[in-house]
């Protein structure tokens, strides 16, 4: 399926014409830093066939999250569940920063990508240690993260990253 993509910049138009703006990121991101006007969906938790029968299936909706492909994702499903206009706001809320969109700040929060780092660091940081301190089996926790991530790097779908997202500090 095909979708069409918009600028970042587009946004102060879509919000004055009250089109839905909806973002797609975890809870704790949107707590974060979020587009002034824009709703909370979180990809996990999207019900497209639900959404298409509140807002119909041919009402505007623009998509966006952290960086583009989660809401790539969130756009799938709808056109999937039957809505018929669906857009993508290229580069995300990240984008939206970078064109001066106006957007809400809360209380600090660690985005997903990286939380992932951190815990992917310290995974294999410990496990070069343990495997180099205790026994040589145990490098095969740096084995098993670098596998990882390099499957997320292929495929963009990144396991870590799902299982952080329903981490209690990220809701």
């Amino acid at each position: 399926m095909s979708f069409t993509t918009v600028s970042a910049s587009t946004i102060p138009q879509i919000l004055s014409e009250k089109k839905h703006l909806i973002d797609v990121r975890s809870p704790g991101e949107f707590k974060s830093v979020h587009v002034t006007g824009a709703e909370l969906h979180p990809l996990d938790k999207l019900d497209a066939a639900a959404f298409c029968n509140t807002h119909g299936t041919e009402t505007p909706v623009y998509i966006l999250c952290q960086s583009g492909k989660r809401a790539s994702m969130a756009a799938e499903q709808l056109q999937a569940a039957g809505h018929q206009a669906v857009f993508v706001v290229e580069g995300g809320t990240q984008a939206a920063i970078g064109c001066g969109v106006e957007v809400e700040r809360g209380q600090g929060s660690i985005s997903i990508e990286r939380q992932v780092r951190i815990v992917a660091g310290l995974l294999v940081l410990a496990g070069t240690l343990l495997g180099y301190l205790i026994h040589p089996a145990l490098l095969t926790v740096p084995a098993f993260v670098g596998a990882g991530l390099a499957f997320a790097g292929i495929t963009d779908a990144c396991g870590m990253a799902l299982i952080l997202g329903k981490c209690p500090w990220n809701k």
